[in-house]
């Protein structure tokens, strides 16, 4: 049981203003890093409570009652944190951070928002590919680059221009908060020689960063010479994979034909090619037919009336990093990519991968066919197929039968976790 207020964060910078104002105004809470010490009794009582694990993680606790209140979303916690210190105990500060009007704390609110989706976005994406968290795409990668400076030159520099923070002219909790993303702004993105660029940002986030109150958070902030290059080793790779079949096909294929043989040693294009062609279940019917009919009444029965389990399998597949997603139009193009890397295997396939949830806390699932038993020949085409885990379903059993029809027919909830969530995207590969 919970007794003593309880934050549940890590290093991620979303997590540093909660601790800092905690600590700053002596708020008396436990910080306990969920991904350390799993086997504690404040981690299970945090994975009991909190199953989208999701930090910071706020759980207070009624002095007089025990009763638990329980919450997430880094700036619903910064909120619940200053109010009480503004608006019961008066603290000068606090009333600074959160502002003194309702017009000056929606101010506050509106550059948060800013900074945790629009800018959050393209700056997580880029770092991730960075980190090598997701595959290198080059083109997104500038596209994401390009989207940066147009938000810092149309919205923060005419700003930062004419005034000395986000909020009027008194430093406020936006500010702080705003500079932790432009900290790893700088810290991934963007060089020496951008800054010099935007002086605007520039002299602002030095203001921010050396303030007293945040000084201890920023320690050993350093410019970039040059922004760092995600390395593509899976593309540099990939060529000499599919080169040397094609050379070893086009030798081959003119004697054999000559002499009336099998081809032996003839490779196939693609491995599943090895396999032949099924002879139960034709998976271009099956497309016409999803494509054709209502799914629910028509498609989905004559799936699986026909489906054929020792020719085709069926796999689950998850997204690996769903904490790492923001907006549910990215993610929803992050599925996109993925399946126009899966070209070259799309006539082995078919299935759907669906976005649950909702901006800055989605997901991505769904429900996949393949030729053969083993998923890895059909999507390693792709780059980043490791991104994805892949688990195996029983089409006759009731419960995975009942995904796969969620997933193919997109019309009702997907359960994470025991909790519903609402399907608000998805792509279809076939």
């Amino acid at each position: 049981m919970i007794t003593t207020p309880t934050l549940y964060v890590n290093q991620r910078v979303r997590c540093l203003l909660a601790q800092r104002i905690s600590e700053h105004f002596k708020l008396g809470y436990k910080f306990v890093n969920p991904e350390e010490n799993t086997d504690s009794e404040d981690v299970k009582l945090y994975q009991q409570h909190f199953p989208l694990k999701k930090v910071p993680t706020l759980v207070d606790v009624d002095a007089k009652t025990g009763n638990l209140f329980k919450l997430t979303e880094v700036t619903a916690i910064l909120y619940y944190l200053l109010e009480p210190l503004a608006n019961e105990k008066k603290d000068p500060f606090a009333i600074q951070l959160l502002g003194n009007s309702v017009q000056t704390r929606a101010d506050v609110f509106r550059w948060m928002s800013f900074f945790n989706s629009d800018l959050q976005a393209p700056l997580v994406g880029n770092m991730n590919q960075i980190r090598g968290k997701a595959a290198f795409n080059k083109p997104l990668f500038e596209q994401n680059l390009k989207q940066l400076d147009a938000l810092v030159d149309a919205v923060l520099t005419p700003r930062l221009t004419n005034y000395t923070y986000l909020v009027g002219e008194d430093i406020t909790i936006a500010d702080f908060f705003a500079a932790s993303w432009v900290w790893r702004g700088f810290g991934f993105v963007w060089n020496k020689s951008w800054s010099e660029k935007h002086p605007a940002l520039w002299r602002w986030f030095n203001t921010v960063i050396n303030h007293e109150f945040a000084a201890s958070l920023f320690e050993g902030f350093t410019l970039l010479e040059a922004t760092p290059m995600p390395a593509s080793k899976k593309k540099e790779t990939k060529p000499k994979k599919e080169q040397q079949p094609k050379k070893e096909v086009k030798k081959e294929t003119k004697p054999v034909e000559e002499e009336g043989e099998q081809p032996a040693e003839k490779k196939a294009k693609h491995p599943l090619e090895a396999l032949g062609k099924p002879t139960k279940f034709v998976l271009d019917e099956w497309k016409r037919q999803y494509s054709n009919n209502d799914t629910r009444p028509v498609a989905l029965p004559w799936f699986f009336e026909n489906f054929d389990a020792s020719e085709y399998s069926i796999w689950k597949v998850d997204y690996k990093y769903n904490d790492e997603l923001t907006m549910t139009f990215m993610s929803n193009n992050l599925v996109g990519g993925f399946f126009n890397r899966l070209t070259g295997s799309v006539k082995y396939m078919f299935g759907c991968l669906v976005v649950y949830g909702e901006n800055n806390n989605n997901g991505i699932v769904g429900a996949v066919l393949v030729r053969g038993q083993d998923f890895a020949p059909a999507f390693n085409v792709a780059p980043d197929w490791e991104s994805y885990a892949y688990t195996k379903l029983d089409a006759s059993k009731e419960e995975d039968k009942k995904f796969i029809e969620n997933m193919w027919a997109w019309d009702e909830p997907v359960v994470v976790n025991g909790e519903s969530k609402e399907i608000v995207d998805g792509k279809v590969l076939k």
